[in-house]
């Protein structure tokens, strides 16, 4: 059975807010780093890995969502 256009849209804004939070999630991590004292390359890696391990956690619980529902 065909996805309806509303199951869409939610799972599209749902993939959006998890995005956001994940680039919430690594800016804050960043600038934390970095006023630690941490070097800019040091402190972007940081980020780098904390909005990769937000996403990864986000979209995975959202896989969980998506298939418990259908």
């Amino acid at each position: 059975m065909p996805a309806s256009p509303t199951t869409l849209t939610i799972l599209a804004l749902a993939l959006l807010v998890a995005g956001l939070l994940a680039l919430l999630a690594g800016v804050a991590t960043g600038l934390l780093a970095h006023w630690d004292g941490a070097s800019a390359p040091a402190a972007l890696l940081r980020a780098g890995a904390a909005f990769g391990a937000t996403l990864t956690v986000a979209t995975a619980l959202l896989a969980l969502v998506a298939g418990a529902l259908t």
